[in-house]
C-alpha cells in the first residue's frame, strides 16, 4: 500500500492503537519513557518532583552526549598529542601541519551543536535532521563572525550589542563548542513540532513544518536563549573576579568545586574572556590554573571507575575518557561517566575544589592555555621555573588523589550501572502489552 505524504499520520494512528512499544526503537523509547514519567509524576510529592525534574535534565544531557562520547575522547587525545608536540617545539602552531592536525582534533568540538542537535532530538522525540540544521545555523560562518567580530554599538546588562534583527539591536553569542543551547532547542522543538503538524494541512507539512521549525527554534536560541546565557555568564564573571580579589584561596575553592557545573549549562564561557585578557595583558592567568585543576579532578574520578568497574563496557568508555581528561578535554569523562552516575560527578567536584583551593593558596599562574596534566609546560614561567610549577604539581596531585579516593570509596559501584534506566525493549505484534 502506497500512502504518500500522510504516511506519518497513519503510522502514528496505528502505533497509538497498538501502544508506544510497537513503534521504531527510538520513538518507542521516548514515548514509553514519557508515559512512565507521567504516571510517576502523579504520585510524587513536591520535593520528589524537584528531584525528578533535575534527574530528568541530567538524563537528557547525558543521553544526548553518549552517542558522541567516543568521538570526543578520540579528538581529545589527538588534541593532547598535538599540544605535547607544540610544547616541545616539534610542531609550530604557525605551520600547515599544525592547522591540519588541529582541524582533525577540533572539528567535532567546533561543530558540536550539529551533533548534539541530532542526538538530543532523538532523545526528546523531535526531528533529528531539523535540529541538526539548527545546529548548522548556529555554527554558520557568518553567524560566528557576527559574534566574534561584529561591530559593537552599545552594551546592555554586560552584553555587547553587536547586531540587529529587523532594526532591533540584539546580542549574538558564539555557539561553537556549545551543548546546552541545542538541548534546550530540541526540547522546544519536541513541543513545537506536534503543534505544527496539527495546524498545517498534510499536503503542506513536508515543506512548512521544517521551515517554521528551523526559523522559530534558531530565532529563539539566537535572540533569546543566547543573550540570557551571556547575561548570566557576565554576572558570574563579575562575581568570580570579586571573590578572587577578596581571597584567591576561597575563590579557587568555589571555582574549582563548581566550574564543571557551569560547563554543563554553557556558563563557563564567562571565564574565557577573563583568561584571554589576563594572558594578553600580564602574560599569565590565575583563573586558567584553577580550571586546569578541575580537569585533573574529572580525570581522577573516571580513572577510579576505570579501575574499579568489572563491566567491560564501562572500562571501554572510562579509559579513553581518563586519557582525554588528562589531555585537557573533560567532556567524555563528565558526560560519559561521571555525570551519568551522579555521585562520581560530586566526588570529582570535591577533588576540583581541593585542587582549586591549593592553586589559589599558592598563587599558581599559567603562561599558556593548555591545561590538565598534559599542559604542564604552561606552568613554566618564561623567566625561569618558579613556585607556580611546583604549586601546580602539588595541587594536581592533591585533587587527583582526593577525586580518585572519594570516587573509589563513595562515588561509584557496579550496582550504579545496573540501576541506570535503559531504553525499553521494542514490542512485536502478538506480544502482551504491559
Amino acid at each position: 500500500m502506497v500512502i504518500g505524504p500522510a504516511v506519518n499520520d497513519v503510522y502514528d494512528a496505528i502505533v497509538g492503537q497498538l501502544g508506544a512499544g510497537f513503534g521504531d526503537a527510538d520513538a518507542s523509547a521516548v514515548a514509553m519513557e514519557k508515559e512512565a514519567n507521567r504516571l510517576a509524576w502523579q504520585k510524587m510529592s513536591p520535593w520528589q518532583k524537584v528531584k525528578h525534574g533535575f534527574s530528568s535534565l541530567i538524563g537528557v544531557i547525558t543521553g544526548s552526549m553518549i552517542p558522541v562520547i567516543g568521538l570526543l575522547a578520540a579528538s581529545g587525545i589527538l588534541k593532547g598529542i598535538l599540544s605535547l608536540l607544540t610544547n616541545f617545539k616539534i610542531v609550530s602552531a604557525t605551520t600547515p601541519t599544525y592547522v591540519i592536525i588541529n582541524a582533525m582534533g577540533d572539528s567535532v568540538f567546533y561543530f558540536l551543536p550539529i551533533f548534539v542537535g541530532f542526538t538530543a532530538a532523538k532523545k526528546l522525540g523531535a526531528d533529528p535532521v531539523i535540529m541538526g540544521i539548527v545546529g548548522g545555523v548556529l555554527t554558520y560562518p557568518a553567524i560566528v563572525g557576527m559574534a566574534t567580530t561584529g561591530k559593537v554599538t552599545g552594551h546592555l546588562l554586560g552584553m555587547a550589542i553587536n547586531a540587529n534583527f529587523f532594526g532591533i539591536p540584539v546580542h549574538v553569542a558564539s555557539y561553537t563548542y556549545s551543548i546546552f543551547p541545542m538541548i534546550a532547542g530540541a526540547w522546544l522543538a519536541s513541543k513545537l513540532e506536534p503543534w505544527l503538524k496539527r495546524v498545517i494541512p498534510t499536503v503542506l507539512r513536508m515543506i512548512f513544518v521544517p521551515l517554521f521549525e528551523v526559523v522559530l527554534i534558531s530565532g529563539a536560541i539566537i535572540l533569546i536563549l543566547g543573550p540570557v546565557i551571556t547575561a548570566l555568564s557576565g554576572a558570574l564573571a563579575a562575581g568570580i573576579v570579586a571573590i578572587y580579589k577578596l581571597s584567591p584561596a576561597i575563590s579557587g575553592l568555589i571555582i574549582g568545586g563548581f566550574y564543571q557545573v557551569l560547563v554543563i549549562f554553557g556558563l563557563h564561557w564567562a571565564i574565557i574572556p577573563i583568561v584571554v585578557n589576563d594572558i594578553t595583558t600580564t602574560g599569565h592567568s590565575y583563573l586558567n590554573a584553577i580550571v586546569s585543576a578541575t580537569m585533573v579532578a574529572q580525570g581522577g574520578a573516571v580513572l577510579a571507575i576505570a579501575l574499579k568497574s568489572k563491566f567491560a563496557n564501562i572500562k571501554e568508555l572510562a579509559w579513553p575518557a581518563t586519557i582525554s581528561a588528562f589531555c585537557g578535554v573533560t567532556e567524555p569523562a563528565m558526560y560519559g561517566i561521571n555525570l551519568k552516575y551522579g555521585r562520581a560527578f560530586i566526588t570529582a567536584s570535591i577533588g576540583g575544589a581541593v585542587g582549586g583551593f591549593l592553586t589559589g593558596l599558592f598563587n599558581v599562574n599559567m603562561w599558556g592555555f593548555a591545561g590538565s596534566l598534559i599542559g604542564f609546560t604552561s606552568f613554566f614561567n618564561p623567566k625561569g621555573i618558579d613556585f607556580s610549577f611546583y604549586g601546580f604539581l602539588i595541587a594536581s596531585a592533591a585533587d587527583l588523589i582526593v577525586a580518585f579516593a572519594l570516587t573509589w570509596m563513595f562515588g561509584f559501584s557496579d550496582n550504579d550501572v545496573k540501576n541506570v534506566k535503559t531504553a525499553p525493549k521494542k514490542k512485536h505484534l502478538g506480544q502482551q502489552v504491559a
